[in-house]
């Protein structure tokens, strides 16, 4: 995973150090502190039902956060899958983004079997727990997440969308290849092509011919760790091997974790219209 060490700064900030924070910080990763306070959206969960959640698999019971709108249902579902840092207030806040446009989102926490990475002071640390995690466990627990909402009766899981942003953008489309049932999958700048392991074995442009609907993408042409010939790679897998209609948006002069509205990397125009073309594309798939 040495490549993906480019697309994070080498933080490092005291267990002090985070509790002294501003207010702000507070719920937010240990290692992306601090928060770029002047940017952070805050989205409350007035007329949400919204909270922690556990999630039943198959190997013990995950932690999950989940909203849905608190009248009606059931709603078509997201599952927002989480960045290397975590389950963290930024990703809470997307699931309640999610809410507000009339969704069930749920966001299970995918790395809490091999350590906390919200806890985690450093991206080594972080990284250390992520190379741990198979991807045939996050399958399940994905799983799991989508069974978990279905129960709830709250959740139409007929309806099943799937985004999440670095880390999470590469298991979005890992998952689509995965699962038969997603009807939409938006991921954000996720790694295409690295070097495989035994527990990480393929990337997103190996299973493409696993893929049965049409995918839409989002990354920023300066991102330094997934080169801009990834994506063309993968734009050419798609259009030859895919199914058509998928579409890879490369933002110009736009770097890794645009979309995160807490970290100096936050780009407000191309999140809101990355944001926007997502939920239309979602209403296109029935999701909605």
């Amino acid at each position: 995973m040495d490549d993906i060490k480019s697309l994070y700064p080498k933080t490092h900030v005291s267990r002090r150090g985070f509790v002294a924070a501003t207010s702000i910080g507070a719920g937010f990763a240990l290692a992306v502190q601090p928060i770029q306070a002047q940017t952070v959206i805050t989205t409350d969960a007035s007329g949400l039902a919204a909270g922690d959640a556990q999630i039943p698999t198959p190997n013990g019971a995950i932690y999950g956060y989940y909203a849905h709108p608190a009248a009606g249902g059931p709603f078509a579902t997201v599952v927002v899958i989480q960045e290397v840092f975590g389950v963290h207030e930024h990703i809470k806040d997307v699931v309640r983004r999610f809410a507000k446009a009339g969704y069930f989102a749920v966001a299970p926490d995918l790395h809490g079997r091999q350590g906390d990475t919200t806890k985690a002071a450093n991206i080594q640390e972080i990284l250390a727990i992520v190379g741990k995690v198979p991807d045939a466990q996050v399958y399940t627990d994905i799983d799991s997440a989508v069974a978990w909402a279905k129960a709830s009766g709250k959740g139409d899981t007929n309806r099943l969308g799937v985004t999440g942003f670095c880390w999470g953008g590469r298991m979005s489309g890992m998952y689509t290849a995965h699962n038969p049932a997603v009807k939409a999958a938006s991921p954000f700048y996720g790694p295409l092509i690295r070097p495989a392991t035994e527990l990480q074995p393929k990337n997103p442009i190996d299973v493409v011919t696993q893929i049965k609907i049409p995918v839409l993408a989002f990354y920023g042409a300066a991102d330094q760790g997934i080169p801009n010939d990834t994506v063309e790679k993968m734009r050419a897998e798609l259009k030859a091997k895919g199914v058509a209609g998928s579409e890879i948006i490369l933002y110009p002069d736009t770097p890794h974790g645009f979309h995160a509205d807490y970290r100096p990397s936050y780009r407000a125009d191309k999140a809101k219209d990355a944001w926007d073309k997502m939920l239309a594309y979602f209403k296109s798939r029935g999701v909605a």
